[in-house]
């Protein structure tokens, strides 16, 4: 490292070019590990805020309050504050999700299916 340090000339050229091309390859490596990082690593929390701008429908600060008073939104308490997580949040909009027909269908038919005992 300390020739690459003392400057690049004619006939260190080759080894600086394969030290950098090294280094460019580790970068490469990080940025693709950081990419596909798991969602838990990368949480977000949405402040009361955050989270009426999030939300599809753009609900009033007031409709929230009610949600969480009626405990219809997942949220997390602190000290005079709302924090809302963004994956729970994710997957309470997925929970209004209505089933297809097909989706009832098949529900139907394993709900109808004798158990084997």
């Amino acid at each position: 490292m300390k020739k690459f340090q003392e400057g690049v000339c004619l006939e260190n050229l080759p080894w600086a070019v394969a030290l950098l091309t090294e280094e460019v390859s580790e970068i490469k490596s990080l940025l693709l590990q950081q990419a596909n990082a798991k969602p838990s690593e990368t949480e977000c929390w949405f402040n009361l805020d955050e989270l009426c701008e999030y939300l599809p429908d753009r609900p009033s600060k007031q409709t929230v309050y009610d949600w969480v008073h009626d405990r219809i939104i997942p949220v997390h308490k602190g000290p005079k504050k709302l924090r809302f997580l963004k994956s729970e949040i994710d997957a309470w909009l997925q929970q209004g999700r209505k089933k297809t027909h097909a989706e009832l269908q098949v529900e139907s038919i394993q709900f109808l299916k004798p158990k084997k005992r």
